[in-house]
């Protein structure tokens, strides 16, 4: 199917067709879903190699990816990469991606841009000032942050969830429960989103009078064994927690393990609330799901991710510089009453 067949099919101009996959802002949201959906659901790819010799552009998109401990070579990250791809293949864009060890990451983002493999650079999980950002507008080639670090967002193109908004909002609803140990699960906190969830978390706790408790802190890589370990160490201070409030939907499934082991009933011994990226292979769904959650979907961060580094890339003076999302609450089983 070529492009007037795939405008003809949803009775639209090309214009407007090319438009919609090309991420224009003119374009309504609700016509861009309807000519992506239809362009997935029929094959349609643009030509390549006319739009690469029309244009001068690689038609490529780079991804450097460390090798590092705190590195989302997990579902998280590849459910984002799963949505960005979508997003590259109906707009003719391929993805190249490196992974290198953590101390070459510099190296690989020169070497992409000065053998002008990509026509832009996505930067994966900010740190609080990140150097990359810096090389990267520095060296001139179009880049979108998903997600920010500590500096003026003005100075960068970036996509983010309101996380410090999120966190407040979901300590709110467990202190609205009569909750006032809450075990906090956090990721690294030196990635600046986790610095804004734990923000947030702290500001509920300081506006009813409640003093933050080191002990019931933690932060680390947002895994299984993470939410399970921290659990069993919190459950047996002198002092424990009734709630527990996790930054990964991965740590909570560890959490409930542990509450499980112990005997304890969740939504009624023990409310966990956590923050869920609304996984393909993981759904927290259901009439009432299982977990009480702030939820977004990170297939959908990358789909837009895309489109927005794409419009970067092709109409700079016009594209979007900026979004940020707030996410749903939404009420599962896993909370409840202190008891």
């Amino acid at each position: 199917m070529n492009l007037k067949e795939l405008a003809a099919l949803l009775d639209l101009s090309t214009t407007t067709v090319s438009r919609a996959l090309n991420g224009y802002p003119e374009v309504s949201v609700a016509t861009r879903e309807r000519v992506v959906a239809a362009a997935r659901r029929h094959g349609y790819a643009p030509n390549q190699v006319a739009k690469r010799l029309a244009t001068g552009r690689t038609l490529a998109i780079g991804h450097v990816i460390p090798l590092a401990r705190h590195q989302m070579i997990n579902p998280l990250f590849a459910e984002f990469i799963s949505g960005a791809g979508e997003t590259y293949s109906i707009a003719g864009y391929d993805m190249i991606a490196s992974v290198v060890p953590e101390a070459e990451e510099t190296e690989a983002y020169r070497t992409m841009i000065a053998q002008r493999k990509v026509d832009g650079i996505l930067v994966h999980t900010p740190r609080l000032l990140d150097t990359r950002i810096d090389l990267l507008r520095d060296l001139g080639l179009p880049f979108l942050a998903h997600g920010r670090d500590s500096r003026p967002e003005r100075d960068y193109c970036w996509i983010d969830i309101n996380n410090r908004r999120a966190f407040l909002r979901a300590t709110d609803l467990l202190l609205d429960l009569g909750h006032r140990r809450i075990g906090f699960l956090n990721g690294m906190e030196h990635l600046h989103f986790a610095q804004r969830r734990r923000s947030g978390h702290v500001a509920a706790l300081s506006a009813r009078g409640i003093e933050p408790d080191p002990a019931l802190m933690a932060h680390d890589e947002m895994t299984e064994s993470y939410g399970y370990e921290s659990v069993f160490r919190m459950l047996s201070l002198p002092d424990p927690p009734t709630a527990f409030l996790a930054s990964s939907i991965i740590t909570a499934f560890g959490a409930l393990r542990a509450v499980s082991e112990l005997g304890l009933r969740l939504g009624a011994d023990i409310s966990i609330l956590t923050h869920d990226d609304d996984l393909s292979h993981m759904p927290n769904s259901g009439a009432v799901p299982l977990f009480t959650a702030t939820r977004s979907s990170i297939r959908a961060a990358g789909r837009r991710a895309a489109e927005m580094l794409i419009a970067l890339i092709e109409r700079p003076e016009t594209a979007p510089r900026s979004e940020l999302w707030e996410v749903d609450l939404t009420v599962g089983r896993s909370t409840g009453p202190r008891n």
